[in-house]
């Protein structure tokens, strides 16, 4: 054993770009294994491990009380498949004022006597639950921040009831925005309003479609028409796994790329070491070793790196994981993740047990070599290999250099074949990091949809006390500033926004409803489906908010939290992911009955044609000025911590592949340079100059990178193809065609140059080390 030990470190030692090779490629797919299945697996334990101890809602569905009664409510619990159900409790939409602050956003509240029960037991925070009138826990999801002993008064409704927050409380399922007890809710609830909530559990709830069996169960016991929205336990799970499961898709295709590629490199290092080692292999079969020896040896020298590299991408992927998974655990108020031991027993063992088998086949070779034939092969290819290549080469009107570096492929085919392997996933990576950077900065665009050239701002909502200096400033009218703007020189298309908050049926926490004056559609709203809105009545969502409420294009919901409730008309599906989708886009005049006052209004200006922006800007401020506000250039910020950090991801392990797809080249082109080192002392007896030589070199590698590049694009765009739409499913994002499809001409021919730039990077060291060769110790090498 201590022979073989010699022998196997000597080989670690003597080879030392081979063992770079083999540890960096390691490094890159355990590193991205590590962190991908670490995101599978531990995405969804918080919201889980929750989900189990609070017994939380399958489905919460929020009934019209004007429609249906408690004692019918109650009886629904009896359904078919339900196993188990709490309710009816009243619920109220009603838009709060803590205490020294202005009006906040609706919410809902619900009328609740204990925080237990056999569903959705709710978890107190902090303080206590409410014991009598007066008194209202608040949810730690809710838009109101109030801490225990403030006082939250509700100035809409008759008498404007005041109550005192005593506790923060969360509920899984997000069932509520705050609880009170059930003899509030009277005092709580306008003439005409107000509704029953149901909470279920259900014996089948894994899928959509079991949940919807169920919901139909439940409504069938009821009136027709009582239930006026719902929730699903899977829609609020997916919004909670959603910031690390956008990760999954794109890690596992790096994951995959690094372990083919390790096993690739691995396999065609040892082969070569083997190809250039057969006088050594000879000489230890004769001095005793036998073949299984002989095999473990290159095992061992292979492995040697592969343990090194799995070490270090180990780390990588824990020193990955930590701003991934930091904030993912919070939530719940669960410990903070890590990444499970199992994972990394399970993905070390599997990388290992990849690069040791491919070790072992690549090297079995070597022990079936005879002692006799091994001491007698040389280290050179036949010499037969590639003449037809050289004749034809000869016949071109090319320098002899290059013709000499263009055939050189053609003499070691299965080396070349390695190398091009390699090179053509080194292109793959290239090429989808490309693709994803522009479709990220297509969805980053649709999330500041705004393509105005200037942007008059909407005026910060007043939060401050009532009766302060801020809270008597005069606020400029829209309608005044708007006829300043359409006045304006140089004004081309022009529409105003206004922002509110509403509460949807069925739905906890709020929605952003944009109301428009003016045709919107140019300011940068991309489109999945329908058609964008056209009058009173119609609206746009993004893709969470119909898969939340559980509609489609077609459908209506209603808004409520406003002066009356509104109904609208889903007529189209747009990309929009700010405030987890849960956005309404509607006209103006939809809003008016029940949002007169709208005041907080931005203005957005397309320019016409040949209008100087900065010009414009100037002329429009002096305008401007008297009524107190003031235009910007441009439209809103489309940046992201998600998308700096799947950029940066994308970057570093693309730059590993590359990294390893030129190592690669390196190593074979060393081998090839060695093997050939008479060969290029004869050349350059012959009046060969280091230039040329370096050319020849260079060349010898061109054919190769070309065509790996060529069919890597392809391949590239495919696997963008496959993986952006599956990190849009994660998030419940629908993502429209022209953000999918972003590669044009002017991106896919460098794309497909770049296997040729990889193998060129990757034998300029071979090549300079060949240039400085002297002729003499050149001819002298054995």
């Amino acid at each position: 054993m201590s022979g073989l030990g010699t022998v196997v470190r000597s080989g670690v030692g003597r080879r030392r770009v081979q063992t770079l090779v083999i540890g960096l490629a390691t490094m890159m797919a355990v590193a991205a294994c590590v962190l991908g299945g670490t995101l599978l697996v531990v995405s969804g334990a918080p919201f889980d491990d929750a989900f189990a101890a609070q017994r939380g809602a399958h489905l919460s569905v929020q009934f019209d009380a004007d429609k249906v009664g408690a004692g019918r409510l109650a009886r629904s619990g009896d359904a078919e498949g339900v196993s188990g159900a709490a309710g009816p409790f009243r619920t109220a939409t009603l838009t709060p004022r803590p205490q020294g602050t202005a009006p906040g956003w609706p919410i809902t509240v619900v009328g609740r006597d204990e925080p237990g029960g056999d569903v959705d037991r709710v978890v107190l925070l902090e303080g206590r639950w409410p014991a009598r009138s007066g008194e209202i826990v608040l949810s730690a999801d809710s838009s109101v921040f109030a801490s225990p002993g403030t006082r939250i008064a509700f100035p809409a409704l008759p008498g404007a009831p005041a109550l005192t927050v005593v506790g923060v409380a969360r509920s899984v399922t997000r069932t509520a925005d705050a609880w009170v007890v059930a003899s509030q809710m009277p005092a709580l609830t306008a003439p005409g309003s107000g509704g029953y909530q149901m909470l279920y559990r259900f014996t089948e709830a894994g899928t959509a479609a079991q949940v919807a069996a169920g919901g139909r169960a439940v409504t069938r016991s009821v009136a027709p028409g009582a239930a006026v929205g719902e929730q699903s336990w899977l829609t609020v799970r997916k919004n909670a796994e959603q910031d690390t499961a956008l990760y999954v898709p794109f890690l596992m295709a790096f994951g995959t790329l690094g372990l083919v590629m390790s096993v690739l490199v691995v396999g065609n290092v040892v082969v070569s070491a083997v190809g250039t080692a057969t006088r050594r292999i000879g000489v230890l079969k004769a001095v005793g070793f036998t073949p299984a020896q002989v095999v473990r040896a290159y095992v061992g020298q292979a492995l040697i790196p592969a343990v090194a590299g799995t070490a270090l991408g180990v780390l990588a992927g824990h020193l990955l994981a930590v701003p991934v998974l930091a904030e993912a655990g919070e939530v719940y108020g669960s410990p903070s993740l890590a990444v499970a031991p199992w994972v990394d027993l399970a993905v070390v063992a599997g990388v290992l047990g990849l690069v040791s088998a491919s070790a072992w086949a690549s090297a079995w070779r070597a022990g079936r070599l005879r002692t006799v034939d091994a001491l007698a092969v040389g280290r050179a290819a036949s010499a037969g290999r590639g003449l037809w290549a050289a004749r034809l080469a000869g016949r071109l009107p090319l320098p002899q250099p290059v013709a000499l570096g263009l055939t050189r492929p053609f003499a070691r085919p299965a080396r070349a074949l390695a190398m091009g392997t390699a090179l053509l996933f080194g292109a793959v990576a290239v090429t989808f990091t490309v693709g994803m950077g522009a479709t990220l900065g297509q969805v980053m665009k649709a999330r500041a949809h705004d393509a105005a050239d200037v942007v008059v701002p909407a005026p910060l909502p007043d939060f401050g006390p009532p009766g302060t200096a801020r809270g008597e400033q005069p606020r400029a009218d829209p309608a005044a500033v708007a006829a300043v703007v359409e006045a304006a020189a140089g004004t081309g298309k022009y529409y105003r926004a206004a922002t509110v908050r509403a509460t949807v049926s069925g739905l906890t926490g709020t929605v952003d409803v944009h109301a428009f004056t003016g045709d919107a559609s140019w300011g940068g709203y991309t489109m999945v489906s329908g058609r964008w809105m056209g009058g009173q009545g119609e609206a746009v969502v993004p893709t969470p908010f119909l898969a939340a409420t559980g509609t489609r294009v077609g459908g209506t919901v209603t808004l409520n939290g406003l002066a009356e409730p509104v109904t609208v008309r889903i007529v189209g599906e747009v990309l929009d992911p700010r405030n987890d989708g849960m956005q309404v886009f509607t006209d103006v005049s939809t809003l008016m009955p029940a949002r007169p006052d709208l005041a907080e209004t931005s203005h957005h200006i397309a320019l016409a044609p040949g209008t100087d922006v900065r010009g414009y800007l100037q002329e429009l401020n002096k305008d401007l000025a008297p009524l107190g506000v003031a235009t910007r250039a441009g439209g809103l910020d489309a940046g992201g911590d998600v998308v700096v950090t799947l950029n940066a991801l994308s970057a570093f392990l693309t730059l590993l592949l590359v990294a390893v797809a030129a190592l690669g080249v390196l190593n074979g082109v060393l081998l090839d340079t060695r093997e050939r080192v008479r060969d290029i002392g004869v050349h350059k007896a012959l009046g060969m100059t280091p230039r040329q030589t370096v050319a020849m070199v260079v060349t010898s590698v061109a054919v190769t990178g070309l065509a790996a590049g060529v069919a890597g694009v392809p391949l590239g765009v495919a696997l963008h193809g496959w993986v952006i739409p599956a990190m849009g499913d994660s998030v419940g994002l629908r993502l429209p065609p022209s953000v999918v499809a972003v590669y044009g001409p002017a991106e896919l021919l460098p794309l497909a140059l770049g296997g040729l730039l990889i193998a060129v990077l990757g034998a300029l060291l071979p090549a300079g080390w060949a240039a400085r060769t002297r002729t003499a110790t050149a001819l002298r090498t054995e």
